[in-house]
This record gives structure tokens, sequence and C-alpha cells, in this order.
């Protein structure tokens, strides 16, 4: 359980702050800027369940709570140390991957077929988890280029990705299972 007693610290004033493992770094490092972005995305699906009811609702609030064991993951480095940290670490699993595959697979069996690219949009729902969709595709590029560099679960990576995949499949199903969707027209606006 976690117990804030204090909301400010005065401890990144200069500039840095701690990673998991205490280790402290440039606020601006790419670690941090990795697992800033996740939080940034867990901010946006927030704005998208004003919209959501019921089960995508549900759904909605399970991701905000992976998207934060995910924030755990990626603000710990040194995974071939987690065995010293005195306490179990938080990581990503194969199992919060195959939960998103399995609601992927379900929407899409009653999801009209894309017959073009479609444009962000339609109904309020759609156009935040686009939004959403977006910012898991701007996290995953940061995660990767992170994993480039330092060690990161490749749990995390996989989930990133899948992410964005179940984000556009929950926006098609927001406009009225993709018969909303606004379709993109190639061309559309050039005149003649």
């Amino acid at each position: 359980m976690v117990v804030l007693n204090r909301i400010y610290t005065r401890t990144g004033d200069k500039g840095d702050t701690a990673l998991g493992n205490g280790a402290r770094v440039p606020k601006h490092a790419l670690r941090v800027e990795s697992y800033g972005t996740v939080d940034e995305l867990n901010a946006t699906l927030g704005l998208a369940r004003l919209h959501a009811e019921g089960e995508t609702d549900a759904r909605l609030a399970a991701i905000q709570n992976d998207l934060f064991d995910l924030g755990a993951d990626l603000c710990r480095p040194d995974m071939d140390r987690d065995g010293e940290a005195g306490h179990p670490v938080l990581r990503m699993t194969d199992g919060q991957t195959d939960r998103l595959e399995r609601e992927i697979d379900a929407m899409t069996k009653v999801l009209d077929p894309l017959r073009s690219f479609i444009l962000p949009g339609g109904s309020a729902l759609s156009a935040h988890l686009h939004l959403a969709r977006t910012v898991a595709r701007r996290a995953e590029r940061m995660a990767t280029h992170l994993a480039e560099a330092e060690d990161v679960n490749p749990a995390a990576i996989r989930y990133l990705n899948r992410l964005s995949d179940w984000l556009f499949c929950a926006a098609r199903m927001a406009n009225d299972g993709g018969r909303a969707d606004v379709l993109w027209v190639p061309g559309a606006t050039r005149g003649d």
C-alpha cells in the first residue's frame, strides 16, 4: 500500500528525480520520459472514461491500473538486480497482454471490416480513444528507444504495442461497431 503524507518533497527542485531503485537521474532522462508518457496516456484514458459506460468503462479502468504497473516497471532499471530489492518488484506480465488480445479478438468479431483508413473522430468516446492510441504509440516509441540503451522488460513493450491495437478497435466500437467511422477519402481536398 502506498501512503503519501506529503505531495511535495523538494528533492526534484534542481531538475532530477529518483527512479524506482533510488538512483537519481535528470527529469529529461529517456527512462523518465518513457514512464512520463505512460502517465500521460493514463490521463488521456481518464478523459475517455468520461464518455464510457458499462463493460468499456470497466475495461478502461483495468487498463489504467495496468498503466500504473507499467510505469512502475519502466521506472525501475537493472532488471537483473530485482532480487536484491528486498521486496517484490512490479513488472508487466504476458498475461496482461494476453487479456488485451482476447478483448481485441472479441471486438474484431463484431466490427465492420475496414474498407478504408479512418480518421480519428466520430463519437466523443471514439475521438478520445484515438487520442489515447496516438499517445500509446509515442510511449511505445520511447520505450523501444530506451530498450536500445538500457534494459526494458519485453512484456512492457509488447503491452504497449497491443494496447494501441486495443484502443483502435475500441475507438471503432465506440463508433457503432465501425458503422459510424469517419472514412479517409484520399485526395478529397485537392480540387480539380
